[in-house]
């Protein structure tokens, strides 16, 4: 039976075991200060960056990082998903769709418009689910480097 929990500070090491996964899928490395950094904001109760997880039998399956996202044109907090992550071994479980309706309960309970996220194009199996659970936009995202 998977569960959905806030993340707490024992968390730690089946945290960043599973946060990995996420980090080797968009071939990112992480560094021990990024890690760092990233795990004092997800404990910090003053920091926008806040995480649920997915918990079966005894460890950590799933994860999603998420923060209220400030909306000028509506006057409104959305919602903004900024990580969400299945241990490989337990994709194709419910676990995804789990964290995804306890983070919509959330949004709906904070008052939030909307919840957004972005994916990669070819991240197909993921889309296949967020195609069933919402609407894909038509936004294109741009990044721009801040090095001269």
């Amino acid at each position: 039976m998977t569960s959905i929990r806030a993340l707490n500070n024992l968390d730690f090491d089946d945290w960043l075991d599973v946060y990995r996964f996420y980090a080797e899928h968009y071939k990112i490395d992480l560094t021990d200060d990024g890690i760092a950094n990233t795990w004092a904001w997800l404990m910090d109760a003053n920091h926008p960056l806040t995480g649920i997880v997915a918990e079966g039998e005894g460890c950590l399956i799933g994860l999603a990082h998420y923060r209220a996202m400030p909306s000028p044109l509506r006057g409104t907090n959305l919602g903004f998903l900024d990580d969400l992550v299945v241990r490989p071994q337990d994709r194709g479980s419910d676990t995804a769709r789990l964290l995804l309706d306890a983070l919509k309960s959330i949004g709906k309970s904070q008052k939030w418009a909307k919840i957004r996220w972005i994916t990669r194009d070819d991240n197909y199996r993921a889309r296949a689910l967020y195609d069933k659970l919402a609407t894909k936009t038509n936004w294109t995202m741009y990044e721009m480097g801040t090095d001269c």
